[in-house]
């Protein structure tokens, strides 16, 4: 699957059969990493549609890597398969890009899977750390990007495989100069302006946060607050202690096919 989207190619999957759901992933990341290849959602009887944003995985680069921008390719993909509504899961960037066009498009939206949101109108973007990054993929290719990332903020029992899943990422890429120009950009736009802003959702949603200790970019304390700002949203996260809930495909899967249904 093919679409273009104002001159840029967004490359993605179109599967499955019923009520649809589209899977939007997060910066750095490519389509793969929102159920983590899980195919439950299929099998529960739903229409899968996947694809890699802008400037990562197979997609091409662009000028424009605002939210607003985001999100028009995500009606550009809409239109492309002739869907009009559908439930939209997104993780991280893509939670941000989904509640950014559930408040310009409600009426495309059935239900909201906000999957793991890391953006805060009270929180720093942290933009150096991103301007820093993008300049060591930009300059040194993936190994740069790693050495640019440094040693994780996590306990060290993490950290080989942080580092792996970091080259892994990196590595899917066609087009890491384009990527370069999102690391810079995308933490620089704001989905939205304050978090009263989100009171206009009235989708039906279900925010995913993680107490992943591995996670600290994706705070538990942020997908609260997504909870609190969208009328009858509902939280759920994994137990204490227990393994991520967002990195677990087929749970995720459940998650938003119940959603969807």
């Amino acid at each position: 699957m093919q679409i273009d989207a104002d001159g840029v190619t967004l490359d993605g999957e179109d599967a499955g059969e019923g009520s649809p759901v589209v899977l939007l992933h997060g910066l750095t990341a490519t389509r793969r990493y929102v159920v983590m290849g899980s195919k439950a959602l299929e099998r529960a009887g739903h229409r899968v549609v996947m694809y890699d944003a802008r400037a990562h995985g197979q997609s091409d680069g662009g000028d424009d890597y605002s939210y607003d921008r985001l999100a028009q390719d995500l009606l550009a993909v809409l239109d492309d398969r002739g869907i009009d509504k559908a439930t939209l899961a997104g993780a991280s960037m893509g939670a941000h890009t989904i509640t950014r066009f559930a408040l310009l498009h409600p009426d495309r939206v059935a239900g909201l899977a906000i999957l793991t949101p890391a953006y805060s109108p009270e929180r720093d973007p942290g933009l150096e750390r991103w301007d820093r990054l993008a300049n060591g993929l930009r300059t040194g290719g993936v190994d740069g990007f790693v050495e640019a990332y440094g040693t994780p903020n996590v306990p060290e029992k993490w950290h080989e495989t942080i580092l792996r899943v970091l080259h892994q990422r990196l590595s899917a890429h066609a087009h890491p100069e384009a990527l370069a120009d999102a690391l810079s950009a995308v933490p620089r736009s704001k989905p939205f302006e304050a978090w009263s802003d989100l009171a206009q959702i009235q989708a039906p949603t279900v925010v995913v946060a993680s107490r992943d200790e591995v996670d600290p970019e994706h705070p538990y304390e942020t997908g609260q607050r997504y909870a609190e700002a969208i009328p009858n949203a509902r939280l759920i996260s994994e137990d204490e202690g227990a393994s991520p809930l967002a990195w677990q495909g087929a749970q995720v899967s459940k998650v938003i096919a119940e959603l969807a249904s």
